[in-house]
């Protein structure tokens, strides 16, 4: 008999994750806010229900979060017809959402504290492209025995599984470093291509320099993709991610000048429009 994974959260991140989970053998139960999901879902093969109650109850060992914040995941997990109301023992609440790396912890603390769950962190990077393919980079912190025993459920949906110790805000720290490296590159690229354009050189052959050069990056051998990034896709997950590096600096007293001229510049390099207060 397959293992019942729950899954809550079928948007543009957490839907093809849930897929690639049915596709490893597993069954995925299903719940998400959106009502309008449902039909596509079960038509996924998933094993759709109403409540995050029945989604505690009918999971084995595990329970992923896949919603878009911190208000969101408290919700499920303590709110009125959350996850606890169904008083579940031996399970454990893997966090997949972004959130800042102390209210992680906290998090997890609180969870310990107040429930009979376990909770672990498992940020991911790679993009929506990343979860349809399930070649998605996993960052995970937390117990490292429950970590290492949902080993094929990482490897169902990312291509490399990483461990940053017990804090479950550790691997929030390693998403947001990523995603620090990615902004300023993405600026460093930008900038570096207006140069190029104004003295008329080609900019697909100022791209093929640096494939083969010093210059080469990730955001080079994809710019086609990224520099169709906007305010409604990318940019603004990749905005919030930059100033919530920068408040973490300013929180530890960590200098990060080139994180927080990017954060304040993303845009202008990308000659994209900001999004709207």
């Amino acid at each position: 008999m397959s293992k019942k994974i729950g899954f809550i959260g079928l948007g543009t991140m957490g839907f093809p994750m849930a897929v690639n989970l049915k596709k490893a053998g597993f069954e995925v139960i299903g719940y998400d806010a959106f009502k309008g999901v449902y039909e596509k879902a079960a038509a996924a093969g998933f094993t759709m229900v109403e409540t995050l109650k029945e989604v505690a109850e009918q999971a084995d060992e595990a329970i992923i979060s896949m919603v878009r914040d911190y208000a969101q995941t408290v919700d499920v997990i303590f709110g009125e017809g959350g996850l606890l109301t169904a008083g579940p023992k031996n399970k454990t609440v893997i966090v997949m959402s972004t959130l800042d790396p102390d209210t992680m912890n906290q998090l997890g603390q609180e969870v310990e504290e107040k429930s009979d769950l376990r909770l672990i962190s498992a940020a991911v990077s790679g993009g929506a492209s990343g979860a349809q393919a399930g070649t998605l980079s996993i960052m995970t912190s937390g117990s490292e025995t429950i970590v290492k025993s949902f080993k094929a459920y990482f490897d169902a949906i990312g291509s490399n599984t990483f461990y940053y110790g017990a804090e479950p805000g550790n691997s929030q720290v390693a998403k947001l470093v990523n995603n620090m490296i990615l902004g300023v590159n993405m600026n460093a690229v930008a900038e570096g291509l207006k140069l190029g354009k104004h003295y008329n050189l080609p900019e697909e052959e100022i791209l093929n320099l640096l494939k083969v050069s010093t210059g080469d990056s990730w955001v080079v051998r994809n710019w086609s993709d990224v520099s169709e990034w906007t305010a409604a896709t990318a940019l603004s997950v990749l905005l919030k991610d930059l100033i919530a590096t920068y408040n973490q600096g300013i929180k530890h007293n960590v200098s990060m000048p080139f994180n927080a001229l990017s954060s304040t510049q993303l845009f202008d390099s990308m000659g994209k429009e900001k999004p709207k207060a």
